[in-house]
């Protein structure tokens, strides 16, 4: 199994998407904003060495992808919303070894003054 702490890994940090996922009924009809960090676990020795963008994973291409995803269907958790995303990425970037997600809902309906609610992943590509 990789060692994740000592992979090689693309970041994506702070996405943001506006969306309708969610339990309650003012989450379906109004919406919230959420934000979408992503480790992408993938050997870069290849793109370092020829730094041939063909030998990686396009930025362009992983947030085109996740936007994609995420806006193709709604979810009533983002733990769903979260797993989808990542078959997707899987499904498309062979290269991918392993990706880490943390779904974040910056205005989810709670009593609290500040923070967010948010779920991570860790995932092989085994594992989904």
């Amino acid at each position: 199994m990789t060692q994740f702490s000592d992979s090689d890994r693309i970041i994506l940090a702070g996405l943001a998407f506006y969306g309708y996922h969610g339990v309650m009924m003012e989450e379906n009809a109004l919406g919230q904003r959420f934000r979408i960090d992503l480790e992408l676990g993938l050997d870069m020795s290849e793109a370092a060495r020829s730094d041939d963008v063909s030998a990686t994973i396009s930025y362009a291409h992983v947030y085109e992808l996740v936007k994609e995803a995420f806006e193709e269907r709604r979810f009533k958790l983002i733990e769903a919303l979260g797993h989808h995303i990542m078959v997707r990425l899987f499904k498309r970037f062979d290269r991918l070894q392993w990706i880490r997600i943390k779904v974040r809902k910056p205005e989810a309906p709670l009593p609290i003054v500040a923070g967010e609610a948010a779920i991570e992943m860790l995932r092989t590509r085994e594992q989904v």
